[in-house]
């Protein structure tokens, strides 16, 4: 057997740790922005307008026709080509976040240990970056994931990347990268209502909170983890944390706040915060806990959509935050610019691009660079 990642020294980096390149899956699928499709490929251009300065975007595509219509997008837009690389994978929707690799790290260190590795498939590679392959199942809600769920693999296999296969046990473990957050240094975040439900949209019904704990040790190489409750309203996967608290530095983690008492959000954020008050980071502190406003909530053929600022990317260049012409779009942008001083926070119009379920964190997978 494979020695686990933890073991062989790797862990899950913190995003705003340096980039060598930003993934997304260039959007196809129409059923997913259903009647509001045309504009969203422009929404993409803007992501990688605002990204190639710092780091390479790789972009997934279907086919050569799927590639040639992206280039004309990022053409017109303005963006530098000569920083996008393009993949040629089939997909069933683009939601990079969860489907796409999610990537390990560990230093060169001549401290950590040569584990013998008895299985004679083992890929022997040096690499100090590598992809931790999680099962995925469309949240376990929508039949369509077989393509998804290869991506991890067929990345690794074209960057030449290590690749562990995520267990629980001896089983493959189910895990989507919006459901988790990490401030790097070895504290987690999830929610209850996202990997713990066995009734809803169960990912692994079978594990026990302790058996998922040792995994995420396991796989992602932390060794704290905390529990949030339940997620937002509208929120599609069943309580990504992603929509709802964030790390902005290894001490420091936002947390939507939402000030109407009649709102579905209300009551489910006001628990986070009494829980998040009064939990502990790796080393024993606290966390510093600094609000985030939540948008006027949106509807669309009578449907919460999940609107949140909390969907946020940190790039190398830039922090690229959802807006949704609210005046808490201004609030929003001028807390995460105070937090993150050394990057140029923008803002992304996400009223169309939030009606596939999801905004910019959820589309978009950092890749570390090298130690």
């Amino acid at each position: 057997m494979e020695a686990s990642p933890a073991a062989l020294g790797f862990r899950l980096p913190a995003e705003w740790e340096s980039h060598e390149a930003t993934w997304i899956a260039w959007p196809h699928n129409v059923t997913d922005w259903p009647g509001r499709f045309a504009p969203i490929p422009w929404v993409y251009s803007e992501f990688a307008r605002k990204i190639t300065p710092g780091e390479i975007v790789r972009i997934i595509v279907d086919s050569q026709a799927h590639e040639n219509r992206a280039r004309r997008v990022l053409s017109r837009a303005g963006v530098d080509l000569s920083r996008v690389e393009f993949f040629r994978f089939p997909t069933d929707r683009g939601w990079t976040r969860d489907s796409g690799p999610i990537f390990l790290k560990r230093p060169a260190s001549p401290s950590i240990p040569q584990i013998q590795e008895t299985s004679a498939a083992a890929p022997q590679c040096s690499s100090e970056v590598a992809v931790i392959r999680f099962r995925f199942n469309a949240w376990a809600k929508y039949p369509e994931w077989r393509n998804d769920d290869a991506l991890p693999e067929q990345a690794a296999q074209a960057l030449n990347l290590r690749v562990f296969q995520a267990k629980a046990g001896n089983r493959d473990l189910v895990l989507e990268g919006g459901s988790i957050d990490t401030n790097g240094q070895g504290t987690l975040l999830s929610t209850e209502e996202c990997l713990l439900d066995t009734k809803v949209q169960a990912r692994n019904p079978d594990l026990s909170q302790q058996d998922l704990e040792t995994a995420l040790r396991d796989n992602l190489g932390v060794s704290n983890i905390l529990w949030l409750g339940r997620g937002i309203a509208g929120d599609d996967t069943h309580g990504h944390v992603d929509d709802l608290c964030r790390f902005v530095n290894s001490k420091t983690a936002v947390l939507c706040h939402e000030d109407n008492s009649n709102d579905a959000n209300y009551l489910p954020l006001e628990e986070n915060r009494e829980r998040l008050e009064g939990m502990h980071l790796e080393d024993g502190s606290r966390i510093e806990i600094v609000p985030l406003p939540m948008p006027a909530p949106l509807y669309f053929d009578g449907q919460r959509l999940p609107a949140s600022y909390a969907n946020f990317y940190i790039s190398n260049a830039a922090v690229l935050v959802p807006t949704f012409n609210d005046p808490n779009d201004r609030i929003a942008l001028g807390t995460l610019a105070e937090l993150f001083p050394s990057r140029v926070v923008v803002g992304i119009h996400a009223v169309d691009l939030v009606w596939g379920l999801g905004t910019v964190h959820c589309l978009t997978q950092q890749q570390p660079a090298m130690p």
